[in-house]
């Protein structure tokens, strides 16, 4: 890995996968955007545990992984003085390319390299998943783990058009959510892109029979829902003036909501856990969902720590 400097990293995890191709384009975008480094990085291992390798086939491993973490940085300085990368150095100067290699599995090593990176950006499956396989395992596990934002990026996304960037972030009043919604304004700023902030309120008395909740004033409820929607999104609003921000309050399933918002989006933005989630929950099931199912790049943010 190259020596330390000029800020911590926009971190990219590569494997040579079709996704992973295209996680390098968009961390390559996210580093000139932000005026970071972007550190490719590759983890490499032993993959059958009831046999040890000699010290000749580990070398032989790693130099496998030596070549595919080169051609990671070749293709990330080549994506750096194309001709189709927005907006060429506008935003400050060269970004520097460095690389990480590692002994280890995928998602522990992308996790170690976070720690010092700005956030990470991957592949939605990467190389070694089964065909099939939506989301793969090593995305799961770093989205759910990491304590900075991890954008997701899937084999099919197409380049971001500038011209009609839009930005999509769920809010729903947990913590990662007002995080989320801190993460999207700021991308939104540095992409001249419009944002959509999205509120989804299930209304407790539409639900059939006996699972109707007893007791309960809906309007009241949905009124309170907005008003406290509104007061999330009000600083950050303050914050960044020249975002155009358009919110949007439905009454539907919160993964249904964000799903349809996100259709021909450029990123969409949601906390890692939201309300009702546990702790000991990897990921909430409406991040699990929007995962899985979204036609678009999704960044996925943690809580703060403490």
């Amino acid at each position: 890995m190259s020596e330390d400097g000029g800020g911590r990293p926009v971190l990219v995890g590569y494997d040579g996968s079709p996704a992973a191709e295209v996680a390098l384009r968009w961390g390559v975008e996210e580093a000139r955007l932000r005026g970071l480094p972007v550190t490719v990085c590759h983890a490499w291992h032993w993959p059958y545990p009831l046999r040890q390798p000699d010290e000749e086939t580990l070398e032989i491993l790693r130099g496998a992984g030596a070549i595919v973490a080169d051609e990671g940085v070749r293709k990330a300085h080549a994506l750096l003085t194309g001709e189709g990368v927005r907006r060429a150095l506008a935003f400050g100067g060269d970004v520097e390319v460095r690389w990480c290699l590692e002994r280890g599995w995928a998602a522990a090593v992308l996790l170690q390299a976070s720690r010092n990176a700005e956030l990470v950006v991957l592949g939605l499956r990467g190389h070694g998943g089964f065909e099939g396989l939506t989301v793969g395992s090593t995305a799961v596990q770093v989205a759910s783990r990491a304590d900075r934002p991890v954008v997701v990026v899937g084999a099919d996304t197409p380049p971001a058009r500038w011209e009609s960037a839009r930005i999509v972030v769920g809010v729903d009043g947990s913590p990662a959510s007002e995080a989320a919604l801190g993460f999207a304004f700021a991308e939104a700023a540095l992409r001249d892109a419009s944002l959509l902030a999205v509120c989804s309120w299930w209304d407790p008395a539409a639900l059939p029979g006996p699972d109707r909740a007893p007791f309960v004033e809906p309007d009241r409820l949905r009124h309170e829902a907005i008003v406290r929607f509104d007061q999330a999104v009000t600083p950050w609003r303050a914050e960044y003036p020249k975002v155009p921000v358009e919110s949007r309050f439905v009454v539907e399933r919160p993964r249904h909501a964000l799903l349809n918002a996100a259709d021909g989006a450029t990123l969409l933005v949601v906390g890692d856990r939201g309300i009702g989630s546990t702790p000991q929950t990897l990921l909430g099931p409406v991040t699990q969902t929007v995962l899985q199912q979204a036609l678009c790049p999704v960044a996925v943010v943690p809580a703060p720590i403490g």
